[in-house]
């Protein structure tokens, strides 16, 4: 995912060992892709940034490699049904991913909901010093204007007096 950064999208691909590209997708903000690997070796992934080299991007990603232990030992091999308390562990436990699931994705959305935060911060602190150069540039502008009309502007003396 896409957290700063341009239009919050990127280029993407994966690789196997063999140099096969097995993900490609361009400017996404976010995608999901579960692959079970045939081949073992160094996968290599590729964030490409090219198409908007002038804004400068935050991605986020993450591995999951493996399956999941089994909770209990021989959960797989048994026969019974589980007691009630093996059913209450399994129950809490999916419970436990779906919260760590939805705390990664509000710390993605504070990410990015700080990043545009700060920006906007960074936009009214210098729209507010151009606006105070300008109100003291009026504001000079006006009194040197203001002067003008009541300094006394004497007549040179280069006249003929009696």
């Amino acid at each position: 995912q896409v957290i700063t950064g341009g239009h919050y999208d990127v280029d993407c691909y994966v690789e196997d060992p063999n140099g096969r590209t097995i993900y490609k997708e361009t400017k996404k903000q976010y995608d999901s892709f579960p692959h079970r690997t045939e081949v073992k070796g160094v996968y290599t992934f590729c964030f490409s940034n090219e198409f908007s080299t002038f804004s400068h991007k935050t991605v986020y990603f993450d591995f999951q490699v493996g399956d999941e232990p089994p909770i209990l030992p021989d959960m797989s091999n048994r026969v019974t049904a589980l007691t009630q308390m093996e059913s209450a562990c399994v129950t809490i436990h999916e419970a436990l991913n779906t919260v760590i699931d939805s705390q990664t994705h509000y710390r993605l959305r504070e990410a990015q909901d700080r990043s545009r935060a700060e920006d906007l911060n960074g936009r009214v602190s210098y729209w507010s010093v151009g606006e105070t150069l300008i109100l003291f540039a009026v504001s000079i502008g006006q009194v040197v204007l203001l002067k003008s009309f009541f300094t006394e502007k004497r007549p040179g003396s280069g006249g003929a007096g009696t």
